[in-house]
């Protein structure tokens, strides 16, 4: 994958400096148009988190590593300079019970904040863009 995840709460440290490690490059210190904040209000942890662009047919990797997103955190993902562009899918995968909530087709460069809701009552899972 073409992006690192540095946390921006409580993040092992060791999980942003392995992300850093494998992923970056020295041009990746500058904002990529593709950044974005993933805030987690679920109500539940969320145990991966992955982002690919949308022509590819694989998830890859999970960009959190060993690390988690607790409910109420925000996780910053910073895209090498270099991630070719703007249209990405995301899927997110719960840990108390491994289910997941997928987007497609998500524009990364017109977005900067992707907040994520639970809906115990429709048991649905919902994205808002901004």
């Amino acid at each position: 994958m073409l992006f690192t995840l540095p946390r921006a709460l409580s993040a092992p440290a060791t999980a942003a400096i392995l992300a850093t490690a494998l992923l970056a490059t020295p041009a990746a210190a500058q904002t990529a148009k593709q950044d974005f904040k993933l805030v987690n209000r679920t109500g539940y942890e969320l145990a991966q988190l992955f982002v690919s662009p949308s022509k590819s047919d694989a998830w890859g990797a999970d960009v959190l590593g060993k690390a988690t997103i607790p409910d109420g955190e925000t996780t910053h993902i910073t895209f090498n300079n270099a991630a070719p562009g703007c249209i990405w899918d995301l899927k997110v995968v719960y840990s108390d019970d491994d289910s997941s909530a997928v987007w497609r087709n998500i524009d990364l460069c017109k977005i900067t904040t992707i907040t994520i809701r639970y809906n115990r009552n429709t048991d649905t899972t919902t994205a808002k863009f901004d």
